[in-house]
């Protein structure tokens, strides 16, 4: 079955939205909605691509562009790479040149059910933040863990997931009901992650993360948990997550990291191999900053994920 290779928007307005496009009634998947794009003719890179459907569907020109995410999919009588872009800035006011209905939609508002199922990922991409903060020291010490989380969440990070195996279930329980008042000020999400019993926090917080071991036993995505993710370390570990339903990945360790010094990095290339061959969103973890994001970006990453890197150590 040939692969169509496509170039698609994700074009943000000043407010946050995003503009998707409906599908005429009689092209496949018609009548669904869409993000703005079209095929790859002969010598074009996506990047050029984007550009001419941009003009010829909607009447704008992209002047500002960063990697979201490529999605494979198959579907019955054809199969479709989506090499999609997220636009931050254009000139022109679009309008539907060829009549498509358009609509500006925040990523939260976006119905999985009304798009193609090769877009479904990318609501999921849009939706998730760049930044992934895994919590460090100071659990044992409630005070200056929630300070030290309101510091970062103040900063701008909006996802947390609460790693602390070296409390009980109760001190973990206290902490968990304690951080979600804090995550909740600012409308961020909290995820658990405890590695032998993640399973029976469902529904306390925002999401669930599970360990390699828990995401290779299981059957079927978890129940009672909006958000759920996994740490995966190799392509069949991301196969895995996909074939459950998950909504995100980190994918470790990319670089030389002073927790795990006996463990080799599986370095850019690699992390960019894999992820485009996975998906879903995938955070970059192990030896990231901040400085990594452009380059995790470009190799196809949601973003970074890390405890050092995002943790005040002070």
């Amino acid at each position: 079955m040939m692969l169509i290779h496509v170039a698609a928007a994700a074009i943000e307005d000043d407010q946050g939205r995003i503009l998707i496009a409906r599908r005429p009634e009689h092209v496949h998947q018609g009548g669904l909605w869409e993000f703005p794009g079209g095929k790859l003719e002969a010598g074009e890179s996506p990047l050029q691509a984007l550009e001419r459907e941009l003009l010829e569907e909607l009447d704008v020109r992209p002047l500002r562009s960063e990697p979201l995410i490529r999605i494979t999919h198959h579907y019955e009588t054809r199969s479709v790479l989506l090499d999609v872009h997220r636009v931050s800035a254009f000139a022109g006011t679009p309008r539907g040149v060829e009549g498509q209905p358009l609509r500006w939609c925040r990523p939260q508002e976006m119905r999985p059910e009304v798009f193609p199922a090769a877009d479904r990922p990318v609501i999921t991409a849009l939706q998730l933040p760049s930044r992934y903060l895994i919590t460090g020291t100071d659990s044992s010490r409630p005070e200056q863990f929630l300070q030290r989380l309101e510091h970062v969440l103040q900063q701008g990070v909006r996802i947390v997931q609460l790693r602390a195996h070296e409390l009980s279930d109760q001190d973990y329980r206290a902490l968990v009901d304690a951080a979600r008042k804090t995550t909740g000020n600012v409308s961020a999400r909290l995820i658990l992650n405890r590695p032998d019993s993640v399973l029976d926090w469902a529904g306390l917080a925002d999401g669930l993360h599970l360990n390699r071991h828990t995401l290779m036993s299981l059957q079927r995505r978890p129940a009672n948990a909006d958000l759920v993710g996994a740490s995966c370390h190799d392509p069949e570990e991301l196969a895995r997550a996909v074939d459950l339903g998950l909504d995100y990945a980190l994918l470790s360790p990319v670089l030389p990291t002073a927790s795990h010094p006996d463990v080799e990095p599986l370095g850019w290339e690699r992390f960019e191999a894999w992820v485009d061959q996975a998906n879903l969103p995938v955070y970059a973890l192990g030896g990231m900053r901040l400085e990594a994001m452009a380059e995790a970006r470009r190799r196809g990453a949601q973003g970074i994920a890390a405890i050092r890197g995002l943790w005040p150590e002070n």
